[in-house]
């Protein structure tokens, strides 16, 4: 049996980041402060998990507000009015999330059925997708100098397109999921250059009801990437409900392994093992 861990909080035992983000939003500190808090954190965190003996442990899986924001920036999906409105990625990022003088700030809305927020991705018909941070590669690494190897976690293009909102209607979804997916080969084929042998890719929207069209999207992006030469093996992550009738489409996918949320759904572990063997 191998011990593994999805995501692990970010805020720290006492609060940390709450309060040293604040400090940074009412200008008590500046970016390399902030950045000096993020690393203690994760560096804390990624030893816990090693000492307790998790043997996948995530990374990733930290952000400064939200991780749906962090995978905005990741692929390019920066609205126009925050383009060139601050003078430091960070307070760029922060911009994106609670506004300007100039700019309002992104749509939130609940995270599946939690009271966690995140904020919706917007998708411009001028946005030109590429890779915009190497944030995931660099955690990686970060974890790695201190002897801790990690499964990268990534949001998965489909489910990120399908919790975002389109701002015109020239834009059609299989549009968004065809300029992402490239996108996420570069991530992935840096990922295993820099020595990932696993990525963890979250794709919740599976244990919603989808349409045949939507089943599409993800038969399409997962065909995209399982095709790339240069990628670490991915692990499929599917939480917050069981998988209904997506369960065929999620056991088909082109994937080297599939999580199940069990505590939500244990009736589906029969089934899919069942799948699997036919």
């Amino acid at each position: 049996m191998i011990t593994a861990n999805l995501g692990f909080p970010r805020i720290g035992s006492h609060r940390e980041l709450k309060f040293a983000v604040e400090r940074f939003w009412q200008g008590r500190w500046g970016d390399e402060s902030l950045q000096a808090l993020g690393a203690k954190l994760r560096r804390r965190h990624w030893r816990l998990q090693a000492k307790t003996g998790i043997q996948q442990i995530p990374s990733n899986d930290f952000s400064f507000y939200d991780h749906l924001l962090d995978t905005a920036v990741m692929v390019g999906a920066v609205p126009a009015r925050f383009r060139k409105t601050a003078n430091s990625e960070l307070a760029a990022y922060f911009s994106m999330a609670r506004g300007t003088q100039s700019a309002h700030a992104m749509e939130m809305t609940k995270w599946f059925d939690t009271n966690y927020h995140y904020i919706v991705p917007e998708f411009e018909p001028d946005m030109d997708f590429c890779p915009n941070s190497q944030k995931p590669v660099q955690e990686f690494l970060e974890a790695q100098a201190l002897g801790v190897s990690t499964r990268p976690v990534l949001l998965g293009p489909v489910s990120f397109a399908l919790l975002g909102k389109c701002r015109s209607r020239s834009m059609q979804l299989q549009d968004v999921v065809k300029g992402l997916v490239p996108v996420y080969e570069e991530v992935l084929g840096d990922l295993y250059d820099a020595g990932a042998e696993w990525v963890q890719i979250d794709e919740p929207f599976l244990g919603l009801d989808i349409n045949r069209f939507e089943q599409q999207l993800f038969s399409h992006a997962y065909d995209r990437l399982a095709a790339i030469e240069r990628s670490p093996k991915i692990l499929l992550a599917t939480y917050f409900s069981g998988l209904g009738s997506n369960l065929q489409l999620a056991v088909d996918l082109s994937v080297s392994a599939l999580h199940l949320d069990l505590v939500r759904d244990p009736g589906q572990l029969q089934p899919a093992l069942q799948h699997i063997a036919d």
